[in-house]
């Protein structure tokens, strides 16, 4: 049974086409169908006779709006688009690479065993592919190794006797054969070396020397490096010792004793990374004398002739044996070395990356040293492979045409052309010429059809270039059939005639049973068009077009239709707004009511945007033939020229309107600094535009490093109107860089400012700023201090900027200057000891640059320092507070110079050395401290002395205090309790001293409640107290020994929950009780239970 939702599925189908056809019929054409259209509605054989084989992107296509209409041709236009895409689909053609082989290095020793060379093209019919090596065809069949998939070619067990060569692929369809570029087929591999032994090599001290490296077979390039006496120690290049990527050998110009040793060459193959090494080669010294100097002998260097391909890193080697070490050096004859180029390996390798035509030359390499010197030149040629200027395309004609391609390509040296035909070459002969990249057929044929390469190539490579050569032969055929056409009275009309055929047919137009005959109004174009000139009423008809060749006819009716012209309002046509308000802009359009009509906006001549710019632009459908544009928010890039559009399918009008916005200022023109001085700028700009509204001023703004930004600054003249383009920038900083900018103002607003200008810097002048805040005070025995705040670069006003420090003491007369030359620097420091402490001066620091002297600071007294403290404090007193804290108090010295700022404490024990004590400082100036973390039951002496910043004073003669015994260590224990109401009774077990601890003098039970901070504390002489608890909640009670040595342990801690009117008992032990009743607990069990039960 077939499902059941399977009918439903069919009618919504059914419902679906039948409502995409009655749209198709009434709507205009969509964007999707668009995309389909051709330019016109002729045959794809005529309408592009000649297309690019080579190029295949599908970038978007910009959309002609003016070929558009509503009226009811637009469906039948989409289904004959719709019908030629189907038939491009489904278009048969010869055969196109998509993909051609590349150039293969195969490793011999790969797992993969395989070499696949890869082809693709695409076709219709499909092509088939076929391989050739060196010109011989593969044969799968004869030889196992080959086999295809698809395109792509595998060879099995590759072998480069039997493998190694140029390959390439062809494709065939039934319409033609191409080939493929060549690609080449190499093998990666590297020998090994020799197993026997090398001679060992001898030179005196100071001679040069070359160590072969013998490079075992390899394929392709490998790099080279030497190992010294052992892996992986390599020897380091530099301008004594020279590894050569041409030759592999070791060049050493001067051998030193460091040298003596084994040498060990090691080759890494470039593609496989396989290394192997050499034997070892022993250089030894010769006893027989140091060599002397000699002259440069350039031992290795490039070829007299270096081919290189464009666009490759070249690399030219020079190096030279020569005691001392000869240096390199390069030279291009006739020219300079390439600005690109670099000298690597200490000179001797010049290296130019991305070698061009204009690097050809001759190079020169030259070795020097005090004994003399030798060069070498050698010619570097650069080499092109061909690339294409002009390549052929797939083309369709008729038979009997004359075909005519031409091909060009260039390179160094110049290409050769030579012209394939499906892959066979074609030469001239008959019909057909070929001169270098031009082929000419005359009178083609059928048997012309085909595929057609052309080939340029030089002694480095060869490139093709593909088309495809098709013979048309079909009888008349119109593709649209019949047209209706539809033109504006008094307008040019043109009826087209553009049917399929091949060869061209024979044309003639008919209205109704009577041929045409063109006169001075009805007109037959070449192309086959017959053309009215100012059409009328009269001209409405059919007009019958009539196609025929020797192959058949066909005919072609267009219907015309000639209505009235349209007429476009747009209003209003000029109009000035200010930045920020909106325009309403009204299109409407006057035209005959059997046809219908679209509008477009355009802005400068590009239509608008909705979806882009729908913040600013929207277009309102008032009535079938007005539409508003109301543009929002109005900036002044919106300034310009509107337009609408009106379209029928019988015309097309244009309206235009003019939009001039008003607004600030646009931004000056480019600021010139025309002259500087310290204090001025005198600068040039060019004027903004007014954008409607006249300029009234300009501002001057300046940046600096000290400034926050953009800062306007004050001008002569002042202000600086808007008809002016200079003013002078005034009460700028001296020697400071500045730059400058313009800003534009009107009755609108505040313009854009101008580009900065360039740099500047102010010219030099006498500081003009004194140092601030100038105190002083402190410092050691004898010192003056002087401190201030330092001159900001900006206000230094020039270089060698530095400070005088002037000072003299109260009542004298003449000041001592000293200059202090950091323009850093906040602090001087004067030292004389003939003066006694907290003497007055009179001090003031003033400023210098190498322009002269600036001012000084106002004068200020400073006090000389007062030097450490004299006396040591007295009256000290120490007594013990606790077993680990002692209270030290003191009276401070005798007031007078060498005040303390704070007191140190010094602190033993009785039975060590004052050396292992600990010290303590007070917190400023304070008379008392507690010292604490000592031991119990001990004696200390204490000392204290004063310090200040000078120093430190004497201290006072040592106070003992001995410390208190440790509190109990034992907690109370045996605590019980009752509570009655909000009232608990307590008591517990006395505690009692140890001979080393201090005596009970009470108890301290702490009361918390949870969920609150607040603790209440007791304290009572006796073992039991009475605690009242406020309110109903959880308590928390804890209860520890007082004592002369402070608080003993904590009980266990005890928890009551408590509420109004409740009676409680309970009791709690400590371990220690605890224990007792485990013990009483057991001694009764032994008692009452039988033994037997045990």
């Amino acid at each position: 049974m077939g499902s059941p939702w399977k009918p439903f599925l069919l009618l919504s189908i059914i419902s679906g086409l039948s409502d995409f056809a009655r749209a198709v019929a009434a709507r205009p054409i969509s964007y999707s169908a668009v995309l389909q259209m051709r330019q016109d509605s002729s045959s794809p054989v005529l309408s592009s006779r000649s297309r690019p084989r080579q190029l295949h992107s599908g970038g978007p296509v910009p959309l002609d709006w003016s070929a558009f209409s509503s009226h009811p041709l637009s469906a039948l236009s989409l289904l004959s688009s719709q019908e030629e895409h189907r038939t491009e689909d489904t278009e048969e053609f010869g055969p196109v690479f998509t993909r051609e082989p590349d150039d293969v290095i195969f490793p011999l020793e790969s797992d993969e065993k395989k070499v696949m060379l890869h082809c693709e093209a695409r076709g219709n019919p499909p092509p088939t592919y076929s391989w050739y090596i060196n010109g011989t065809k593969v044969d799968s069949k004869t030889d196992y190794r080959y086999s295809f998939i698809d395109g792509d070619l595998i060879i099995t067990n590759a072998s480069e006797i039997t493998d190694y060569g140029k390959y390439q692929c062809q494709t065939e369809n039934s319409f033609g054969t191409l080939l493929s570029r060549d690609a080449l087929l190499q093998f990666a591999y590297l020998g090994a070396f020799g197993t026997r032994a090398r001679g060992g090599v001898s030179v005196r001290e100071g001679q040069g020397v070359v160590l072969m490296c013998t490079p075992p077979p390899h394929s392709p390039e490998i790099i080279y490096s030497w190992v010294f006496n052992e892996f992986p120690s390599f020897v380091a290049e530099d301008s004594r010792r020279f590894i050569s990527q041409v030759t592999g050998n070791l060049y050493v110009s001067k051998v030193q004793p460091s040298d003596v040793g084994s040498y060990i060459c090691l080759v890494k193959n470039t593609v496989t990374n396989a290394r192997v090494l050499s034997p070892p080669t022993p250089l030894t010294l010769k006893t027989d004398g140091v060599m002397g100097e000699y002259e440069p002998k350039i031992e290795v260097h490039f070829p007299t002739s270096v081919l290189a391909a464009k666009g490759v890193t070249v690399r030219l080697e020079c190096f030279a044996l020569g005691n001392p070490v000869p240096t390199i050096t390069w030279r291009k004859i006739n020219g300079n070395i390439p600005k690109k180029a670099r000298l690597r390996k200490s000179q001797a390798v010049l290296e130019i990356p991305n070698i061009q035509l204009e690097d050809s030359g001759t190079y020169e390499c030259k070795a020097e040293n005090p004994r003399g010197g030798t060069v070498f030149k050698g010619h570097l040629q650069v080499y092109t492979l061909p690339q294409w200027v002009r390549m052929i395309n797939d083309t369709q004609m008729d038979s009997g045409e004359k075909l005519q391609w031409e091909c060009k390509a260039i390179g160094r040296p110049r290409p050769t052309y030579r012209w394939l035909r499906n892959g066979l070459p074609l030469t001239s002969q008959g019909r057909v010429e070929t001169v270098n990249g031009e082929l000419t057929i005359h009178k083609v044929q059928q048997t012309d059809s085909g595929m057609y390469q052309c080939v340029a190539e030089n002694k480095y490579g060869a490139v093709y270039s593909n088309a495809e050569l098709k013979i048309l032969a079909s009888a008349p055929a119109f593709v649209t059939n019949p047209v209706r056409v539809i033109a504006t009275l008094g307008k040019d009309v043109s009826l087209e005639c553009k049917p399929r055929a091949s060869p061209k047919p024979r044309i003639t137009w008919k209205r109704g049973d009577r041929r045409i005959q063109p006169n001075k109004r009805i007109l037959l174009l070449r192309n086959n068009t017959l053309k009215i000139v100012n059409s009328s009423r009269a001209d409405e008809g059919n007009y019958v077009c009539r196609a025929e060749n020797q192959l058949g006819s066909a005919e072609m009716t267009a219907t015309l239709w000639v209505k009235e012209a349209m007429r476009v309002a747009l209003s209003p046509s000029r109009v000035e707004v200010t930045v920020g308000e909106s325009v309403v802009l009204s299109c409407k359009a006057t035209h005959d009511t059997s046809l219908d009509v679209a509008f477009q906006w355009s802005f400068n001549q590009k239509p608008i945007s909705f979806q882009q710019d729908g913040s600013h632009f929207e277009s309102i459908q008032t009535q079938s033939s007005t539409v508003d544009l109301m543009i929002r928010s109005i900036l002044l890039k919106h300034a310009g020229k509107y337009g609408c559009r009106a379209q029928t399918s019988a015309d097309t009008v244009f309206a235009e309107a003019e939009l001039l916005v008003r607004g600030p200022p646009g931004p000056p023109g480019v600021v010139i600094v025309e002259e500087i001085t310290d204090t001025t700028a005198t600068l040039s700009w060019s004027r903004s535009l007014d954008n409607h509204s006249p300029i009234s001023t300009y501002n001057l703004q300046a940046r600096s490093p000290f400034s926050l930004g953009w800062q306007t600054v004050k001008t002569d003249p002042d202000p600086v109107t808007g008809v002016m383009e200079s003013a002078v920038a005034v009460e700028l900083n001296p020697w400071v860089e500045y730059e400058f900018r313009v800003v534009a103002n009107n009755a609108i607003g505040t313009g854009d400012p101008s580009a900065p200008s360039r740099k500047v810097r102010t010219k030099e002048a006498v500081p003009a700023v004194a140092p601030s805040n100038v105190s002083g005070g402190n410092g050691r025995r004898h010192e003056l201090v002087i401190s201030w705040e330092p001159v900001s670069e900006e206000f230094q006003n020039g270089e060698g900027f530095g400070y005088i420090v002037a000072f003299r003491a109260n009542g004298t007369r003449g000041w001592k200057e000293k200059m202090v030359t950091s323009a850093d620097a906040t602090m001087y420091k004067y030292r004389d000891e003939t003066f006694p402490p907290l003497t007055p001066f009179e001090v003031k620091v003033g400023v210098y640059n190498n322009k002269g002297d600036g001012p000084f600071s106002k004068v200020v007294v400073i006090h000389s320092a007062e030097g450490e403290p004299r006396e040591a404090p007295s009256d000290v007193k120490a007594y013990s507070i606790s077993s680990s804290e002692i209270r030290v108090t003191w009276k401070p010295p005798n007031p007078g110079p060498g005040r303390p700022r704070g007191y140190e404490l010094s602190y033993w024990k009785e039975s060590e050395q004052e050396e292992s004590g600990k010290k303590q400082h007070t917190v400023k100036n304070e008379t008392s401290m507690v010292l604490t973390g000592l031991d119990g039951n001990s004696v200390y002496l204490i000392t204290v002395k004063g310090f200040n910043n000078i120093g430190q004073g004497p201290a006072n003669g040592p106070v003992s205090a001995k410390t208190r015994k440790s509190p109990p260590a034992q907690p109370p224990t045996n605590l019980m309790w009752i509570q009655e109401g909000n009232n608990i009774s307590l008591s517990w077990d006395p505690v009692k001293a140890k001979d080393n601890e201090s005596d009970v003098i009470g108890y301290m039970v702490l009361l918390k409640q949870e969920g609150r901070g607040h603790i209440q504390v007791t304290r009572t002489i006796n073992p039991s107290t009475m605690l009242s608890l406020p309110e109903g909640g959880t308590y928390t009670i804890d209860v520890r020994a007082l004592s002369e040595g402070g608080e003993g342990a904590l009980t266990s801690q005890v928890r009551v929950v408590t509420s109004s009117g409740v009676r409680a008992k309970n009791h709690q032990c400590s371990v220690h009780c605890l224990l007792q009743s485990l013990t009483w607990t057991a001694l009764l069990l032994v008692l009452l239970v039988p033994s037997a039960s045990w």
